[in-house]
């Protein structure tokens, strides 16, 4: 299992998302993220896009709902070839379920959401009034979604270690909260290095606006991968 750089098309046209992609040249194909502003904006249509130019692609939409409804959604999902698609694990195991039969004989590999990077400790208890330690819940979370068809999870950095011990060495870590040691840490509340990444043995970090807001996007990619790969 190799490791990777996935950057967020945090942009709101595909006019936007070209002139960025445009920067890459050929032999050079990072993996990209498609989320809610993009998806909600273009519609299937910069999916398919993407995944003819080349790109892997992680469909980031976070399904959540009822299982029937989540089934249908990814099976409709599933016809668009994403590498990677997601759900929130806080859905349950017959919603993980709905989801895995949905993407059954694709090559699409279906990850979960633990908690959200943007929340910490404190949010967690005050707000969403679970009790148990952060690492505690992103780990049972994570083997939830392992035990009902997921192939890894969404979660921060810092929970890898638990998650790889609980969940074994080959369930995928898809991690965001990773900034440059001289990035601003923006809204994230839980936020690592790439270097400190690698070593904690994420599989895949997700680097938004060091490298889209960077003078050298190019550059900036670079020097993930430098640093992480």
């Amino acid at each position: 299992m190799g490791r990777d750089v996935i950057i967020p098309l945090d942009f709101s046209s595909a006019a936007e998302v070209y002139r960025f992609l445009d920067l890459f040249p050929d032999g050079e194909r990072p993996y990209v993220k498609i989320g809610y502003e993009l998806f909600y904006s273009e519609g299937l249509d910069i999916v398919k896009e993407i995944k003819a130019r080349g790109f892997k692609l992680f469909l980031d939409l976070k399904l959540h709902d009822i299982p029937n409804t989540v089934g249908k959604g990814m099976a409709a999902l599933a016809k668009l070839g994403a590498d990677i698609t997601n759900l929130h694990a806080g859905g349950g195991s017959a919603m993980m379920q709905a989801a895995a039969k949905a993407l059954e004989g694709t090559q699409t590999k279906l990850i979960a959401v633990t908690i959200l990077t943007s929340i910490g400790e404190e949010q967690l208890h005050s707000e969403t009034l679970i009790d148990k330690p952060l690492a505690e819940t992103a780990v049972a979370y994570a083997k939830l979604a392992k035990e009902n068809g997921c192939q890894g999870v969404v979660c921060s950095p810092l929970e890898v270690p638990v998650i790889k011990a609980a969940c074994g060495a080959d369930f995928l870590t898809v991690t965001p909260g990773v900034r440059f040691a001289d990035s601003a840490v923006g809204d994230q509340a839980r936020v690592v290095t790439p270097a400190k990444a690698k070593e904690l043995g994420s599989d895949y970090i997700v680097c938004g606006r060091p490298i889209t807001g960077a003078a050298d996007p190019l550059a900036a990619y670079r020097r993930a991968v430098a640093e992480f790969v």
